[in-house]
């Protein structure tokens, strides 16, 4: 409780108000540079490098970032807004900013990347897929080059040695998972017999070869861009890296499992559980699954592992669907991140979820694999000396930072007014009339000539938005998980005159939607949601696309009582069995609105249960080093 009024504290709104203070501050310096030469600007920006390198006072970064502002007029062209300055102050500081979406926070982490880069310790810039890694450090290059701070990328086609270097650099972009990949093959390759604390000297005296040298020289300080997604959303997802396992015996008896499976009837054999994904056999399904089982090989003969198998297989029957969770590429099963929409080609499924998913689709099985590290998202962010972190959604969030991080959320205003519309949301008993109505709204305003975005939740649905668009005859792009290679191009276009864009989730995020001259006069992009997430932060980020910087814009929620987030929230009840009663006891937009609200504590859960199991882990293992 007494940490829960700490962190309160921690984000009063006295903090905002004290970030922007200070940008007027530097706002107010700025002009002090603006008759300087580049060789005398530069000298200016070294001088306040060296006192960076011992311990700055807020004076000296507000001194520092005022010569900083200069720099970036001069190189990139772009003059940063108060509201950036306040954001690059926050990030130095140690906050989680809230900037809504088109503020600029790309330059904004530029701003205090400088900063933090002239310090010298290790130091990562992370955002959420490798196109916004490469794309980000390239379009800031010329401001790093002038303040003299050494850049280097990690993604995922980098092989050791671009690692190795590019970690040495003073800004590092990277993503989550290759930075915490580094980190986990880097201890692997540590003995286990050498103490922590000579490994060092160890090294030196033994000639260790450059093969087995670490890629990382150490996690001290970190900007996490998207943060929301980063540390809540994929907090509990563990990063493994493994290796394959030849199982000749598992492999065929997941295929007698997938033709049991076939054979079981629903309610009678088996139950399901919506709400958490899971099978249950009946002891009728028990002891037909032994009858039909009688012959399978060697350990899976055994009732619990059999049954365990079989399970696996009705989960991939019940709950997983081609387009939805996954995608096929390649004649492989490719997870697909159920926030971004994004695939996932080196991830797959435990326990044989994976195995079953490939045979289920026809595919020959591949080998499981055995575990060699893990660590989740959660505990990793843990281990930072200093973190900060942006986004457009943090507010819902606040408490869960602090408590899981420490990490204090301050909320900035806009650099200018806010004037999207958020028009009424539209709730229907089922998806089909959900779908005619969401088609009429779009034909209603692509006659207008105005831009739309329609957000949809996986790959699937977006397909059907595509073949109702296409029937009707209106010109469309969708953007999911198969065209990630397009993504960005077809995002920064979603706001030319009548264009309608079909994306999966989130996709494109950080990517800007910039409208063409003459469609702010019709009003804007006109954003749809298809269904609620399973957090309304999910929906405040899709909705967030329009009115960016001031430019008109409306969003509307549809909604169906046959929705995912219906069905698995309300679990064990068919739809037919009680949407007509819902609808006449209940308004539609509470309704869903205690859904997220059940939805989002479910999760919430889960992450403080990992939490705990990480805080176990450091008291038990204490005598191993953290």
């Amino acid at each position: 409780m007494v940490h829960g009024w700490i962190g309160h504290y921690q984000r009063r709104q006295s903090i905002g108000r004290d970030l922007m203070r200070d940008a007027r501050q530097v706002d107010s310096l700025a002009s002090s540079f603006e008759h300087l030469s580049d060789h005398a600007l530069r000298e200016a920006l070294m001088a306040h490098r060296s006192v960076f390198r011992r311990k700055p006072s807020a004076e000296d970064e507000i001194h520092a970032l005022a010569a900083i502002r200069e720099t970036a007029f001069r190189t990139l062209g772009l003059r940063p807004f108060v509201v950036q300055l306040a954001g690059a102050l926050a990030l130095c500081r140690g906050y989680l900013v809230e900037m809504a979406t088109g503020e600029g926070k790309t330059l904004t982490a530029g701003l205090a990347a400088v900063l933090i880069g002239w310090k010298r310790k290790p130091f990562h810039l992370i955002t959420v897929n490798d196109y916004l890694v490469e794309r980000d450090a390239r379009w800031l290059a010329s401001l790093y080059e002038f303040c003299r701070i050494r850049v280097g990328t990690v993604v995922g086609e980098s092989n050791s040695e671009q690692r190795r270097a590019a970690h040495r650099c003073d800004v590092t972009y990277t993503t989550s998972r290759e930075l915490l990949a580094d980190l986990l093959r880097d201890q692997m390759k540590q003995p286990r017999q050498t103490p922590r604390s000579s490994t060092l000297l160890g090294k030196m005296l033994s000639g260790n070869q450059e093969g087995n040298q670490p890629v990382l020289r150490g996690i001290h300080t970190a900007i996490v861009d998207e943060a929301d997604s980063i540390l809540i959303d994929e907090a509990v997802t563990p990063l493994i890296i493994s290796s394959p396992r030849p199982n000749p015996s598992l492999k065929e008896a997941i295929h007698r499992a997938e033709s049991i499976a076939c054979q079981l009837i629903r309610e009678e054999d088996y139950t399901i559980n919506p709400t958490y994904r899971e099978v249950e056999l009946t002891r009728q399904g028990k002891a037909r699954a032994a009858q039909l089982a009688h012959d399978w090989p060697g350990i899976w003969r055994s009732a619990s592992r059999r049954e365990e198998l079989l399970k696996q297989a009705l989960v991939a029957h019940n709950f997983f669907e081609k387009g939805k969770q996954y995608i096929l590429q390649d004649d492989k099963v490719v997870i697909v991140d159920e926030f971004t929409g994004r695939p996932m080609p080196q991830r797959s499924w435990r326990q044989g979820l994976h195995q079953a998913i490939e045979v289920k689709e026809g595919l020959d099985p591949s080998d499981p694999n055995e575990t060699v590290a893990r660590m989740s998202f959660q505990r990793f962010f843990r281990c930072f000396v200093r973190l900060s972190g942006m986004t457009g959604t943090a507010a819902e969030s606040a408490s869960e930072l602090w408590r899981i991080y420490e990490l204090a959320t301050v909320r900035l205003p806009h650099n200018k007014p806010c004037i999207r519309r958020e028009q009424p949301s539209v709730i229907l008993p089922d998806q089909g009339r959900k779908y005619d109505a969401i088609l009429r709204e779009v034909q209603a305003f692509h006659a207008e000539g105005r831009p739309i975005l329609i957000g949809t939740r996986s790959v699937s649905v977006s397909e059907t938005i595509g073949r109702l668009l296409e029937q009707a005859g209106l010109p469309h792009q969708i953007l999911n998980a198969t065209r990630l290679q397009e993504e960005a191009m077809i995002v920064a276009r979603a706001g030319e005159r009548g264009r309608i864009t079909v994306a999966t989730n989130m996709a494109g995020r950080g990517t800007d939607i910039k409208l063409d001259q003459g469609v702010t006069s019709l009003g804007g992009l006109h954003v749809i949601a298809t269904e609620p997430h399973e957090s309304s932060r999910v929906d405040r980020q899709l909705f967030g696309r329009s009115g960016r910087q001031g430019d008109p814009g409306t969003c509307r929620l549809f909604a169906s009582l046959e929705d995912e987030l219906m069905v698995r929230t309300l679990r064990g009840a068919e739809p037919s069995q009680w949407k007509q009663t819902l609808i006449r006891l209940i308004p539609g937009r509470p309704l869903f609105w205690l859904a997220q609200r059940v939805s989002e504590r479910r999760a919430y859960r889960q992450r403080l249960a990992v939490l705990r199991s990480d805080r176990w882990l450091d008291e038990s293992l204490s005598f191993a080093g953290r």
